[in-house]
């Protein structure tokens, strides 16, 4: 019997167009006006998103770095990411609440920079600025401009996002597959969109439909 391809599928460039809006649209309308250079003030100029972990707070700014002249600046960045440059219009920094001390005196650096010299930064944390635990100067700079709290999406609204999905693509699924995926597997809507994914190669591979037998067996040879 040949081997079953088990692996999920390598991760999908994240867009702003396949970002799952839900009750983010006037988030995701800035996000659009941004990325197309068209900052509205000195307010656009500095955004700062929070939510939980798997709010899509990471897919916006990945997504946004896909734009000319951005920088991404993950928390363990090196301090000469955090450098100042003409020609960079757009600093995305992800994972606020994980810098370093050294870290936080390199942000604290490029906050001023960005708003004496021009550009956009756009920050994102686990948590609103007042309650992020980094120096009191590096907080005020997150609540300089405009903040956003990324929503997560519903359980409905998954499943009514993952059957768009299964509909573009031609998927049969059975009843029950998808309330039982976003109850037994990762609640992100990456992890879930890289299973269904995984779901349909399965499918293929073994000439069988997608069930909820086929989904349970699938889920038991990924632990």
């Amino acid at each position: 019997m040949r081997q079953l391809l088990l692996d999920l599928p390598a991760e999908k460039p994240q867009t702003l167009d396949s970002f799952v809006v839900g009750t983010n649209a006037e988030l995701a309308q800035l996000l659009h006006r941004l990325a197309a250079g068209q900052p509205n003030g000195l307010d656009e100029r500095f955004v700062y998103l929070w939510g939980e972990a798997g709010a899509g707070k990471t897919h916006l700014l990945r997504a946004m770095a896909e734009t000319p002249q951005a920088r991404y600046l993950a928390a363990d960045a090196s301090a000469d990411d955090f450098m100042y440059d003409p020609a960079t219009t757009l600093y995305l920094l992800d994972d606020s609440h994980k810098l370093s001390p050294d870290a936080q005196i390199a942000a604290f650096a490029l906050f001023n920079q960005v708003r004496e010299l021009g550009g956009c930064l756009i920050a994102a944390g686990n948590a609103a600025p007042a309650s992020l635990e980094v120096r009191e100067d590096l907080r005020t700079r997150f609540g300089w401009g405009l903040i956003y709290q990324v929503h997560g999406l519903s359980d409905e609204e998954k499943i009514a996002a993952l059957t768009h999905a299964a509909n573009a693509r031609g998927l049969t699924l059975s009843p029950g597959v998808l309330p039982y995926l976003i109850t037994h597997f990762a609640r992100d809507m990456r992890s879930l969109s890289a299973m269904l994914d995984a779901l349909d190669q399965y499918s293929l591979e073994t000439k069988r439909p997608i069930t909820l037998p086929l989904l349970r067996e699938l889920l038991q040879r990924q632990d």
